[in-house]
């Protein structure tokens, strides 16, 4: 039996962007742990291996029961890009989805 869940958030993408040419929308996707709400591993449609790797460290091991303003806060200090807002807006939309799963399955 799987112990995860696996989630996605997405948001517009701002135009001139490289992604934007491929997706019309960022995603954040996440592997969450179901007893303990803690994301196993996480990725994101950014262009580059570097700006994924980021994302996946910044959520890596971040219990969603303690919500996401602080993973949302740190990206918004520390990710510089364009995709900023973006990120941010995706990270609120997989904390929804996975919200909505929890009151769905418990």
């Amino acid at each position: 039996m799987m112990n995860t869940v696996f989630i996605a958030g997405h948001a517009r993408l701002p135009s001139g962007m490289a992604a934007k040419s491929i997706y019309e929308t960022l995603t954040i996707t996440a592997e969450i742990d179901k007893k303990y709400s803690v994301v196993v591993a996480a990725n994101c449609t950014l262009a580059t291996e570097h700006g994924r790797h980021f994302v996946h460290q910044l959520l890596r091991g971040h219990s969603l029961h303690d919500g996401i303003d602080e993973p949302a806060a740190i990206m918004k200090e520390h990710y510089l890009g364009k995709a900023g807002n973006a990120l941010v807006s995706a990270l609120y939309d997989l904390y929804r989805q996975y919200e909505h799963y929890r009151e769905n399955h418990h």
